[in-house]
């Protein structure tokens, strides 16, 4: 029997920092269609969704070949809501028109820079390595065991004096979450309501095709990294 998997794109409408963020134009197209158009060339999955309670945001992921089948609920529309929830939201929601999917991959409305490729090996990586969830990961540009902190009055400190004189190549590398997507097992979260568990496995990634968006700054810079990327293929 075919396995049935679902692409989950999160994109409610309010966004504070950055007004309408999720359908902002992005290098001539709204933001959130790119992650639509990565899920569909990708051919992975049985149906992919946004979930959203905006219905400006709703017609425009339509046009770009996503499926709405029922819009978010008020209460997991607020900015503290967190994507486990608005993903359980989701199966419950389908279980109720009795539809079951084995995988979900949860893709953020606003990661421009993801591809079918990286979507398809961190599937991959899923079902062969037996991992509960699997996510995209970068390394930190600069070691964070020598960072500092900063006083009110702003004198400054180590927050791990021991390395003061470590040299920089020779600290082990530490790594963030890239912020592009979440490969789940739907039984796996709906028993331990997170996303990250003791059992989730990461897929590497260049800092070239990742960049956070919480700022217009940070918002110029993705730009940039998407008119190179394209120019190098």
């Amino acid at each position: 029997m075919q396995k049935q998997t679902l692409a989950i794109i999160p994109a409610r409408g309010g966004s504070k920092r950055i007004p309408r963020k999720n359908i902002k134009d992005f290098c001539g197209k709204p933001i959130i269609s790119y992650s639509i158009s990565a899920a569909l060339e990708s051919n992975l999955f049985s149906e992919v969704m946004v979930s959203t309670d905006d219905n400006e945001i709703a017609k425009i992921a339509e046009i770009a070949g996503a499926s709405i089948p029922f819009m978010r609920s008020r209460e997991n529309s607020n900015d503290i809501t967190g994507i486990a929830e608005v993903i359980l939201e989701v199966l419950e929601s389908y279980q109720k028109k009795d539809k079951i999917f084995d995988y979900v991959c949860c893709i953020l409305p606003t990661a421009p820079l993801i591809n079918k490729d990286i979507l398809n090996k961190s599937y991959t990586k899923l079902i062969d390595g037996s991992f509960d969830t699997v996510f995209p990961i970068v390394e930190f540009s600069y070691p964070i065991q020598r960072s500092l902190k900063s006083s009110i009055s702003g004198k400054v400190s180590m927050v791990w004096p021991e390395n003061y004189s470590a040299r920089s190549q020779d600290l082990p590398p530490r790594f963030h979450d890239a912020g592009q997507f979440y490969w789940i097992k739907p039984e796996k979260l709906i028993k331990s309501k997170q996303i990250f568990t003791e059992n989730s496995g990461s897929l590497l990634l260049s800092e070239l095709i990742v960049q956070d968006i919480d700022t217009l700054a940070d918002w110029n810079i993705c730009e940039l990294k998407y008119q190179l990327m394209t120019r190098e293929k």
